[in-house]
């Protein structure tokens, strides 16, 4: 192996560190707000390459469908438990209206647009707005009401969202896999190693990102609030801040983060309708790494993971998978060694 190669594979592992960065302040996020180990985060990838990926073909994607099938689910699941309250038809129903409006709104755009050929950029919008609407509707569904349970149940709760969502992706997606073109096609000499537009554009938006959310959180009363609710929940909860909007909010980012990664990654391999569980689960190993609760460890066991990826591959291809989901365990044999109290009660 010489400088080149290991140049080439290093620049490969931080492309992909970059996307696993993101998918593990996602998973950091949704842990520390609500305490759910949000394992479908790689579906949110999965949808929003395919979903670009068939606009491009000037098809309705299956999203829009999915979308409205979701949001009519919510509507009716919270219209029902309404009457078991005995809560007032009027106020019912306009809470039926706001839970449709934006799926509805976004789906109509989607349907009207996609035999129109709008440029990648307007169809990477309108993917982001679509993918994104999964997120809060898929808090209300499956964990609102679960909100005061145990990790255990909540995690037992992801495994079942996660099957769900691959089941339903395979139905309105098909089992047919895609591959976008690049945002950008340049290619660049650094030090006699070749490096794409893509993999700098997903570098750089990952920074962008990364500091956007860091500037969020230190700057803006709505992040603050969540970082209040991260620290102490029922705090939180007691100094007037709404947890349920903040687990709403939280699933809300945490599926932008998810549909700008799955943009990011369409044009470097090709998507399946369930090839988000994989990259989800780099992004978990890395989020392990930060302990759930640590962001800048979790950058850094990000950049690791897609070092390992990338390195692995090259030695020994066949177990480059084996090979990332392994470092792991080192992980959890030493957080155990470091905190062997350390259990929810």
């Amino acid at each position: 192996m010489d400088a080149t190669i290991v140049g080439f594979l290093a620049v490969d592992g931080l492309t992909n560190g970059a996307i696993y960065a993101l998918l593990a302040l996602a998973t950091v996020l949704l842990f520390a707000v609500t305490r759910v180990i949000f394992i479908p985060q790689g579906e949110f990838v999965a949808f929003a390459a395919l979903t670009l990926a068939l606009l491009q073909t000037g098809q309705v994607p299956g999203t829009v469908w999915f979308l409205l099938v979701l949001a009519a689910a919510v509507a009716l699941a919270e219209l029902w438990h309404g009457l078991r309250q005995h809560q007032a038809p009027a106020r019912l129903l306009a809470a039926a209206a706001r839970t449709l409006a934006w799926p509805v709104a976004v789906s109509l755009l989607a349907i009207w647009a996609a035999p129109r050929g709008w440029s990648t950029a307007a169809q990477a919008v309108l993917t982001v707005a679509l993918v994104t609407a999964f997120g809060p509707l898929i808090y209300r569904l499956a964990y609102e009401r679960l909100a005061d349970a145990s990790v255990l149940v909540l995690l037992i709760v992801s495994v079942g969202v996660h099957f769900a969502l691959v089941g339903l992706g395979l139905y309105f997606f098909g089992a047919e896999g895609f591959r976008n073109p690049s945002f950008w096609d340049a290619r660049m000499n650094l030090g006699g190693v070749a490096i794409s537009g893509q993999a700098l554009i997903i570098v750089v938006a990952s920074i962008v990102l990364i500091v956007a959310l860091w500037l969020y959180f230190e700057r803006t009363l709505s992040g603050k609030a969540l970082r209040a609710t991260a620290v102490n929940r029922l705090g939180a909860r007691l100094m007037g801040i709404p947890t349920t909007s903040a687990g709403r909010l939280s699933f809300t980012m945490a599926a932008f983060i998810g549909a700008l990664s799955g943009l990011l990654i369409g044009p470097t391999t090709t998507i399946f309708y369930d090839s988000g569980f994989l990259i989800g689960l780099k992004g978990f190993v890395a989020a392990v790494v930060g302990g759930l609760a640590s962001y800048p460890l979790a950058l850094v066991g990000a950049l690791g993971v897609g070092l390992l990826e990338s390195f692995g591959a090259f030695w020994a291809s066949a177990y480059k998978e084996v090979i990332v989901f392994s470092a792991i365990l080192p992980v959890l044999l030493w957080r155990s060694l470091r905190d062997p109290g350390d259990e929810e009660h």
